[in-house]
């Protein structure tokens, strides 16, 4: 594809999905260049380096079909061979070429946030500010509070403000609501009036006839009722919550808000960027601020204990790829075993798709974890999924898989930071064929996202076996949370392996290449976004990248050690230094933009709008657009009777 072909397809994708969707697919493209030049280092000049070598046969040439992989690995290289040297240029290469393509990678999404920025209309969320902690007065109201302050500290800038409500009830109500309505809709929607009709006795064998259509009509009237009676009781004392979203006449006056601190106590007059409105997570407003701090401490705790139940089916999993071992713990599969076929089934393939199978719940605990933590956004909760479930795979996947024993002495490792070169330059390689089969199984993940297969069956027995037929069709989202650690993983074990067990790169550039494909039709044919970070998913992607470069780096290290090179472990030292200050450098560059936009940029952009006709009528929505959505008046029956709802800004 040309240049003009690849900006033409982001123009498409930033349309479709945003910014977000452009960086998520910059991801593959920029794998895809790594991996390339990283193959062709691998395949064309590693690989045959080391199947010339002579370690492994001199050592057990009897073994040799069972030591087929690691005949193009690094440890068929003779110990203190000079060959060796050609392994420590290729570490000095690829980290070259990996941090240049991450400093072009990041300096693209960085101008393209800036245009976004520079182009777009008028964002309700570029002149808001969430504040909380509002310290309550006796005989005021939280009106009359946030007024008050704002007028007094910010009288030139302030605009309005609208204080936040405790709705938990009401959204059940409305979800209650909305499920009765459509089943009603379905129900009219049965031509013959006489399969709609059951009977109204007990468990439907005695009575008179009814017809469904009426009883749901009137469940409807009297959820609607309870429902006006709930939102016009909404603003009694008790029902508000401290906190409330400020808007103000420039985004320059939000921006400053934003940053200073507001009152001398640091826990009163708290303030976050808000949101875009439709991308506010209500249900994190009923909770204190204790009990978000409390939170935070059982997400911690909670995550923790999930690695360790996890390891133990990485242990299972583990267990199948030694046939010795699960001939000794299950003595009546050892006939079964010794049948090839079968025997290559289950330590080469059962043990990727079982990991794989109990990887695809995690994401979904990750979620629910980051939404007890007390954001206040669905990005943001997906944003904290996303870092959790890169450590989570990170650690689980890659590391519980080449490191052996208990949790505790898997820590005792990485305390002695000095000996950790050695212990990964040791067991990293002996799990390289657990990992090639890893990737391979990885290739039937993207067939399933191409059909949808598990939505379409999870739907299909919704509608003929639950008779869910009036079930709400939601236009699905892309969840960032899940497939950006995966493909990150897969970077970690290629950079991993590059030195290693160059034979793993085709494998990865096969699944990248493929995924690049069925991902750019999801992105412009299937999914639809529900939200905009504005790119904010990069610097966990260029902190993933660097970490693997430091992986790698130290896996060299102690190989070139254990090879009998302590020349070559030397002269690598300076690359974890310079790598880190180049990972400096960028987050001194580049990420303050992902975090706030310059007051330049801020003041430009409102000098330009400062004339326009357009921006009154902005401000008028702008009055209201942070309105929760539970106070909205809500009206499906033919019932007129429609009480008003009681709001105050």
């Amino acid at each position: 594809m040309g240049r003009s072909g690849v900006e033409s397809l982001e123009d498409e994708l930033l349309a479709l999905s945003g910014l977000d969707g452009v960086v998520f697919m910059r991801i593959f493209i920029f794998s895809l260049k790594v991996f390339s030049i990283a193959g062709a280092i691998g395949i064309f000049v590693l690989l045959p380096v080391n199947y010339l070598g002579d370690q492994l046969r001199d050592i057990d040439f009897s073994d040799l079909p069972n030591k087929s992989l690691d005949l193009f690995t690094i440890s068929n290289v003779k110990d203190g061979s000079n060959k060796l040297w050609i392994h420590f240029s290729a570490a000095y290469v690829i980290t070259g070429v990996v941090c240049y393509l991450l400093y072009i990678e990041y300096k693209f999404i960085y101008f393209k946030r800036l245009e976004l920025f520079n182009t777009s209309k008028p964002q309700p969320h570029h002149f808001t500010i969430l504040v909380r902690g509002i310290p309550l007065h006796d005989g005021a109201s939280l009106n009359d509070i946030v007024e008050r302050f704002f007028m007094e500290f910010h009288p030139l800038t302030y605009l309005s403000h609208i204080v936040v409500h405790r709705t938990s009830k009401l959204h059940s109500l409305i979800t209650d609501t909305k499920n009765v309505y459509r089943r009603l809709t379905h129900l009219r929607s049965t031509s013959d009036a006489s399969q709609r009709s059951q009977r109204g006795g007990c468990l439907g064998w005695f009575g008179r006839n009814v017809d469904p259509v009426d009883d749901y009509a009137k469940k409807l009237e009297n959820l609607e009722e309870n429902l006006r009676l709930e939102q016009s009781g909404i603003s009694m004392a008790g029902q508000e919550v401290p906190a409330a979203f400020v808007c103000f006449k420039s985004r320059y006056g939000a921006a400053a808000a934003f940053h200073i601190q507001q009152s001398i106590n640091p826990t009163q007059w708290v303030t976050e960027q808000a949101p875009e409105p439709h991308d506010v997570y209500w249900p994190f407003f009923s909770t204190s601020f204790m009990r978000r701090w409390l939170s935070k401490l059982v997400v911690f705790v909670a995550s923790v204990i999930l690695i360790v139940i996890f390891l133990i089916p990485v242990t299972f999993v583990q267990g199948l790829t030694y046939l010795d071992q699960l001939e000794t713990t299950f003595p009546f599969l050892k006939g079964i075993l010794e049948i090839a076929i079968v025997s290559q089934v289950i330590t080469g393939y059962l043990p990727s798709v079982i990991l794989q199978l109990i990887l695809s719940l995690v994401p979904s605990i990750m979620k629910l974890f980051s939404s007890m933590q007390g954001y206040i956004a669905y990005s943001e909760i997906e944003k904290s999924a996303c870092s959790k479930m890169l450590l989570f795979t990170i650690w689980n996947i890659f590391f519980a898989n080449v490191l052996t024993g208990s949790v505790a002495s898997q820590v005792q490792i990485f305390l002695d930071l000095k000996d950790i070169p050695r212990v990964l330059a040791i067991v990293v390689p002996a799990q390289a064929s657990f990992f090639v089969a890893f990737v391979v199984t990885s290739w039937t993940s993207l067939s399933l996202e191409v059909t949808r297969l598990v939505t379409l069956v999870g739907d299909w027995m919704g509608r003929h076996c639950c008779r869910c037929m009036d079930k709400e069709f939601h236009t699905p989202s892309i969840p960032y949370h899940s497939e950006i650690p995966r493909i990150l993983l897969f970077g970690l074990l290629g950079l991993a392996y590059f030195i290693l067990a160059p034979l793993i790169l085709p494998f990865i550039l096969v699944f990248l290449c493929i995924g690049y494909i069925v991902y750019r039709n999801q992105l412009l044919n299937v999914y639809l976004p529900k939200y905009e970070t504005g790119g904010r998913f990069w610097p966990i992607v260029h902190n993933s990248t660097i970490f693997s470069l430091l992986l790698m780096q130290a896996i060299a290290i102690g190989i070139f050690g254990l090879k009998k090179l302590p020349l070559a472990s030397g002269l690598i030292l300076p690359l974890p230094v310079l790598t880190l200050l180049f990972n400096e450098y960028c987050r001194k560059r580049f990420l303050p933009i992902f975090r706030a936009y310059s007051a330049e940029s801020l003041i430009k952009k409102d000098r330009e709008e400062q004339n326009d006709p357009a921006m009154d009528d902005f401000f008028h929505k702008l009055l209201t657009v942070y309105r929760d959505p539970a106070l909205m008046p809500i009206q499906h029956s033919s019932n007129e009777r429609n009480s008003p709802l009681l709001y105050s800004s």
